[in-house]
């Protein structure tokens, strides 16, 4: 099933250009589909392409050679080249630093899953070469253009994974989802982590998927995990670094106190969070009607995030609390979700938060049922339906 992705235009807009293009995110979320969407485009113009999939035995045998065999092997193989998982090709970031600097005029597109592995390649070498594009699951915008009004209840049960959407039946949905849980499982994470901490790496997955949303403290985790506090934060990292987990921090006008406060947790798509708590029923009957709703506004917001925007929380210490404070050019913009408001009332976070942050010019109250405007103070509030969340919405 093809579905037109927001980052067909960025993709093709690299083709002219000189840098190596390295497209990242966790697995199945599409980032082999766009490099084979954009090699078909590009060989409707005629240009020799060459397309190599290093998670395929037989291609990664082909690269098990010295250095120079490998740039050899990829400056003779067209002038557009695709390796998806480059991060299974040793040397990888070398190899490209040589083509890029070569006389050859090669470009190379490239995809990677671990930026455990991605780091140790790109540090040194590429430099001032490489383009970095970050792939997230479908958004909801994106999931709308396939399937329509059904895409709201969709997201909100099987997330927005590409392939998941191929299954024709729900039960096929779930089985794809809980298998994609144990591939991350027993794939990515088995060579980072001792085998005899597997079990307690699952149950932390576990715990942050049950508290979604919820603040967290890593010592209250390791004492239920039954590990020490440094190892449940290299956990965390791990998850991070294959693109599995966001991690939100406190906003506050003291950058020294951000990271001291307890964070947020969001693991990378709903369908996921869904198949680790083996819960998958309808909107309407779920008690984490909130969580839903939130995890769906923070995914939709921080994939589409520019590079003078950063996305945290807000809490105060006798319990106030804004959902989301989206930051644009260091000012505020505050962001609450509900999922139960019937009235165009100004939640008491968010009026703890403008009462603190008077010089704020507007915020926002995604929900499920009430759109309108409402002014606090000098604050413009919108009341926005949360299938409509995203930065440009905000902008």
């Amino acid at each position: 099933m093809h579905i037109d992705r927001d980052l067909f235009k960025i993709v093709e807009d690299q083709i002219k250009k000189k840098e190596v293009v390295i497209l990242l995110g966790p697995k199945q979320v599409g980032k082999s589909y766009i490099l084979k969407w954009l090699k078909k485009r590009i060989e409707k113009d005629k240009i020799q392409t060459s397309f190599f999939d290093l998670e395929n035995p037989e291609t990664l045998i082909r690269f098990n050679q010295p250095d120079t065999e490998v740039y050899k092997l990829l400056s003779k193989s067209g002038r557009i080249i695709f390796v998806d998982e480059f991060h299974y090709l040793k040397n990888a970031s070398k190899i490209f630093k040589a083509i890029y600097d070569s006389k050859h005029r090669i470009k190379i597109f490239a995809s990677g899953s671990s930026s455990i592995e991605i780091h140790k390649h790109l540090k040194e070498s590429l430099a001032g070469r490489r383009f970095l594009i970050k792939v997230p699951p479908l958004s909801l915008h994106e999931l709308e253009t396939k399937i329509g009004k059904k895409s709201h209840e969709y997201y909100l049960r099987f997330g927005g994974l590409p392939g998941v959407i191929n299954k024709k039946s729900q039960q096929e949905r779930m089985y794809h989802l809980s298998e994609l849980v144990q591939t991350y499982l027993i794939k990515d994470i088995k060579g980072l982590i001792k085998e005899e901490n597997i079990r307690a790496f699952n149950m932390l997955l576990y715990l942050l998927a049950q508290s979604q949303g919820s603040l967290v403290n890593v010592d209250s985790l390791s004492r239920e995990i039954g590990l020490t506090s440094r190892s449940v934060q290299r956990y965390i990292d791990i998850m991070q670094h294959t693109f599995v987990l966001g991690v939100l921090s406190s906003y506050s006008r003291n950058l020294g106190n951000e990271l001291k406060k307890s964070k947020k947790y969001y693991l990378y798509d709903i369908g996921m969070r869904n198949a680790l708590i083996k819960d998958f029923r309808q909107f309407s009957k779920r008690e984490d009607k909130g969580c839903l709703l939130e995890s769906a506004v923070y995914l939709n917001l921080v994939s589409n995030l520019m590079p003078n925007e950063d996305i945290k929380f807000w809490r105060t210490r006798n319990g106030r609390e804004v959902d989301f404070v989206l930051i644009r050019d260091r000012q505020p913009i505050p962001i609450e979700i509900k999922s139960n408001i019937k009235k165009m009332l100004v939640p008491k976070g968010l009026e703890s938060f403008l009462r603190k942050y008077p010089n704020t010019t507007k915020a926002f109250v995604f929900n499920n049922i009430i759109e309108g405007e409402v002014k606090f103070q000098k604050t413009k509030i919108r009341f926005i339906h949360w299938s409509k969340c995203s930065p440009k919405i905000i902008r």
